[in-house]
């Protein structure tokens, strides 16, 4: 299992220097969730934020855009240093252009859905993206109740990219923690992205490694 820090927990007054504190905690990746106040009623940071802070590390930095119109600032955030896109089907872009903007640009590109969307909306772009990011909470807020419900959503993608013949790259967001991730490693997911559980812990190395321990041992 791979781990993903979500930065929408970190100390945004020192954003590098906690950015820092993950890599050094071995974070795999950083989760940077980018919202617009229009498609989830928060306001976050954009694009300037993350191409400020991408020097801080080399860990790929797994920018998740919680806005109506990703299409419009694609290559924005493919400036700023973003290694993986990600945007959501409920948005209000075209979604096979989006694709295609982020991979052209050299970018991984990844799908998101809400809880109440249904996995078949991934269903035809799965040839086309790296990963579908499964949101196991509404969102816009960190900090929220796991939903386990969303789980069986993986495995209907796993089968349907097998199907396909393609291989995707499954993540999940949402209450995350030493309590939930072991039902994300049954369900077949590969990243875990978590927030409060990794940034409020006292020692977030040791966070991380435990995370990783209960993932290979569920």
């Amino acid at each position: 299992m791979k781990i993903a820090p979500s930065l929408l927990s970190c100390d945004f007054s020192k954003m590098g220097e906690e950015i820092v504190r993950m890599d050094k905690a071995g974070a795999d990746y950083m989760h940077l969730d980018v919202m617009d106040g229009a498609f989830v009623p928060n306001i976050t940071f954009g694009a300037p934020v993350i191409k400020a802070v991408r020097k801080f590390t080399d860990v790929p930095f797994d920018v998740h855009l919680m806005i109506d119109n990703p299409l419009d600032y694609a290559d924005d955030f493919v400036n700023a240093g973003a290694d993986i896109i990600t945007f959501h089907v409920e948005a209000k872009s075209d979604i096979q252009k989006t694709i295609d903007k982020i991979n052209g640009a050299g970018v991984k590109a990844g799908l998101v859905i809400k809880p109440n969307t249904p996995a078949s909306a991934v269903f035809p772009y799965l040839k086309d993206i790296y990963m579908v990011l499964i949101m196991t909470v509404e969102p816009g807020f960190g900090g929220q109740s796991f939903m386990a419900d969303m789980l069986p959503k993986a495995a209907e993608i796993k089968a349907e990219a097998q199907r396909q013949g393609v291989s995707i790259v499954l993540e999940a967001d949402g209450g995350i923690n030493a309590g939930t991730i072991q039902q994300c490693a049954k369900a077949g997911i590969d990243i875990c992205v978590s927030g409060t559980g990794v940034f409020k812990a006292d020692d977030p190395k040791k966070a991380i490694e435990e995370l990783k321990a209960l993932s290979d041992n569920a």
